[in-house]
């Protein structure tokens, strides 16, 4: 491992747990079933799909990725929308595999992804189908030739999206956005759309830990986790795109993806609080006497505090 790939502080342990109501083992089978069959659905029908004109395609893709997310019980709400058609590059914060999907629900995309998941059980040969761009995230000596693809992706008038942290979080924190992929944007000068992602419980809003992907977690451990979990519901913000131009450095267009992404959780954490505790004690309150003393997540005026998983889809 390479000193220079972004880590995390997030582990299964201290972050991946649901708190909350759960599905019995016979549910979760066959919410792991009925997604099966949704992978197989979509790995069957990939090929016909490129053959249908891009609004059509994008109907079944983001009607496919809803199901995909249906059948693990989680609910979708989107806000905004992905605007004109044409290049533009997607910078969301990452949390989950079940990202790729959310995403695509919300604005049909090629992604960027680890090399790893080729190897995945169907999810790698859906990805390859679905057009996926690959990174071999060990070998920084390939990242140009990477970049210089998302360019080239871009410029055809494809939607890209890249998870530029580079690693997953579990949703109460966040990490820096690593800016080589913004250059792909700069060279092919179209416009950088941030998105919020979060996967919350329904009965409160608090952060829902089920989804979270971090650290050493095993594929077959987040499944089951997310297949046992009740109450999920996923939240998609999609905001106002950055113009080409207006940042002509990668620097300082990351930097201004990354605060828009920040000040969007910002807004709508005191938002949710509100609404699921009308009355009685802060939903700060609440939530922090939920975590450890001392823990890898801080919470400083309703903002999550900085910092920087190997585990990741992307």
């Amino acid at each position: 491992m390479n000193a220079w790939l972004p880590t995390s502080p997030c582990t299964p342990e201290a972050c991946a747990g649901h708190e909350g109501r759960t599905a019995s083992v016979p549910h979760a089978v066959l919410r792991l079933t009925t997604a099966l069959l949704v992978l197989l659905a979509g790995i069957l029908g990939a090929p016909s799909l490129r053959l249908l004109p891009a609004a059509a395609r994008h109907t079944v893709i983001r009607a496919w990725s809803a199901a995909l997310l249906r059948a693990f019980g989680i609910r979708i709400t989107v806000h905004g929308g992905p605007g004109p058609h044409g290049g533009r590059l997607l910078v969301p914060n990452h949390i989950s595999w079940l990202d790729v999907p959310l995403v695509a629900a919300a604005a049909p995309s090629r992604m960027l992804a680890k090399s790893d998941i080729r190897a995945w059980p169907l999810l790698g040969r859906l990805a390859g189908r679905a057009g996926t761009l690959f990174i071999e995230r060990d070998r920084i000596r390939a990242l140009p030739a990477t970049v210089t693809e998302i360019g080239n992706a871009l410029r055809a008038g494809d939607r890209v999206t890249v998870f530029p942290e580079g690693s997953t979080w579990c949703g109460r924190d966040r990490g820096t956005f690593r800016r080589a992929a913004f250059q792909a944007a700069l060279d092919a000068a179209v416009p950088v759309q941030p998105v919020h992602l979060a996967y919350l419980r329904r009965e409160d809003g608090d952060p829902a830990g089920a989804p979270a992907f971090v650290g050493d977690d095993p594929l077959t451990a987040s499944l089951w986790r997310i297949a046992r979990a009740r109450g999920v519901r996923a939240e998609v913000t999609l905001l106002p795109r950055i113009p080409p131009g207006r940042h002509p450095d990668r620097r300082d267009l990351a930097a201004a993806a990354q605060r828009a992404v920040a000040a969007c959780a910002a807004r709508r954490a005191p938002a949710r609080a509100v609404a699921a505790q009308p009355s009685g004690p802060s939903a700060t309150d609440r939530d922090s006497a939920k975590r450890p003393p001392v823990s890898v997540h801080h919470w400083v005026s309703s903002s999550p505090a900085a910092a920087s998983s190997l585990r990741t889809p992307s």
